[in-house]
């Protein structure tokens, strides 16, 4: 199934805007510290397919919300992805020396600039939601801004981190993996959502319950083909090193379901996204490309 031609050109919008957007966000490498900022910069520019920040764009295309503060909101979960994949590829943790086709901030920065980076990242991610948009109230920013501290805690992404550092060499049951993801991955692909959602309106409790659906599908389906990728691809197409799950022994769903059980898995999960918008019919069909480009993805 090819991208529809529009949907094609409006992802490439995006992400030409968010380049833009990240660039005026984030400290000058002119200015001191300027190897700090040089190592923020590296981790988070001219890289990544920038699909949280497609997912902001496409949950706040249903809502009419403005631009810019899309924009901001898209830029802070960004920088909360960037600092993560710092901080996991360090040898500390996953020790990966490749990261979007280029070597990993440590290995260019030294470690204890690249950990700084990670830090300031995060940091950054909450003043730009902060300063926030004159179309978002006060109110709701300090929701949005709630929403990202609880996807990228020990709730959320950090503690399917840890969760995922204890399990290398387990055996896991098939929901304790999904329960890993969920807050791994998945967190901040529903946080994109909802936070993109939320800078055009307060939802009622069925417009939430329905991006609850979709985002848990697609941050799921996420993880699965990423599992799938890993074991079929090379470090190449990856632009990180392919099979490092494997030779870490770290339990994968191709692990524990085979390759073909996976991909289906990922199918029906993308499936079941779709299904959850049909509340928002013809209003969500850019959340509904999403799900079907990050199923079909191959890198």
């Amino acid at each position: 199934m090819m991208p529809d031609p529009a949907f094609a050109e409006w992802m490439r919008a995006v992400q030409v805007r968010m380049e833009a957007a990240l660039d005026g966000f984030l400290p000058s490498d002119t200015e001191a510290p300027a190897q700090l900022h040089a190592a923020m910069r590296y981790a988070v520019l001219d890289g990544g397919k920038r699909v949280r920040p497609l997912l902001a764009f496409a949950a706040g295309a249903v809502f009419e919300a403005p631009e810019a503060a899309l924009a901001r909101a898209a830029a802070a979960v960004e920088m909360i992805h960037a600092y993560s994949l710092v901080h996991d590829d360090m040898p500390c943790m996953d020790d990966d020396a490749l990261r979007r086709g280029k070597p990993t901030v440590h290995v260019q920065f030294g470690e204890a600039t690249a950990l700084l980076a990670g830090d300031a990242l995060q940091s950054q991610a909450f003043l730009v939601l902060a300063e926030g948009s004159d179309a978002v109230d006060p109110a709701r920013r300090v929701a949005m801004l709630r929403l990202l501290a609880d996807a990228s805690g020990s709730r959320g992404m950090c503690g399917g981190q840890a969760i995922d550092l204890a399990s290398v060499g387990l055996t896991l049951t098939l929901p304790q993996l999904e329960q890993m993801h969920r807050l791994k991955t998945g967190a901040l692909l529903r946080v994109s959502v909802m936070l993109g959602a939320l800078c055009g309106k307060t939802l009622t409790p069925t417009e939430e319950a329905a991006l609850n659906d979709y985002a848990a599908a697609v941050g799921l389906a996420f993880q699965v083909v990423d599992d799938v990728l890993d074991a079929t691809a090379d470090s190449g197409t990856l632009g990180k090193t392919a099979g490092k799950d494997a030779a870490d022994n770290k339990p994968t769903y191709v692990s524990m379901l085979g390759l073909e059980q996976s991909q289906a898995l990922a199918r029906k999960l993308r499936d079941d996204a779709h299904k959850a918008l049909a509340p928002f019919g013809d209003r969500a069909h850019l959340l509904r490309e999403l799900a079907n480009l990050i199923v079909q993805r191959k890198a």
